[in-house]
C-alpha cells in the first residue's frame, strides 16, 4: 500500500515533547534558570486542594529571562547532569520596579 505524505512526516518525527509553565525563579546563572512549576492536588486524607511545586534548570539561550517570568519550558537532550529542559517562550515578563532612592531609605 501507498503511504500518504501525512504518514510519512508522523513516522519521521520523534514522540512529542513534554511542555512545562512555570515562573523564573532564580536567573543567577548563565544560560540556565531555574523555573518552579506548581500543580494541585487533592491531599489523601484530609481531601483538600493542596500546592506542589517542583524545580527544574532549564536552558536560556538569550539570557532573557528574569525573576518572576512566566515560560513554557519544554524537554530536550540532556545538556547538563541536571539540565534537560530548555525555554520554549517567555509568556509574560514580569514588572520592572524602579529602584528607590538611596535618600528615601
Amino acid at each position: 500500500m501507498t503511504e500518504t505524505a501525512g504518514e510519512q512526516v508522523q513516522k519521521a518525527l520523534p514522540g512529542k515533547r513534554q511542555a512545562k509553565f512555570g515562573r523564573v525563579t532564580s536567573a543567577k546563572m548563565q544560560k540556565t534558570v531555574v523555573v518552579t512549576v506548581e500543580r494541585q492536588v487533592m491531599h489523601p486524607l484530609y481531601k483538600r486542594v493542596v500546592r506542589r511545586g517542583k524545580n527544574f534548570l532549564a536552558h536560556d539561550e538569550k539570557n532573557e529571562c528574569r525573576v518572576g517570568d512566566w515560560v513554557r519550558i519544554e524537554e530536550t537532550r540532556p545538556l547538563s547532569s541536571r539540565k534537560r529542559w530548555r525555554v520554549a517562550q517567555v509568556v509574560t515578563q514580569a514588572t520592572q520596579l524602579a529602584p528607590v532612592p538611596e535618600a528615601l531609605v
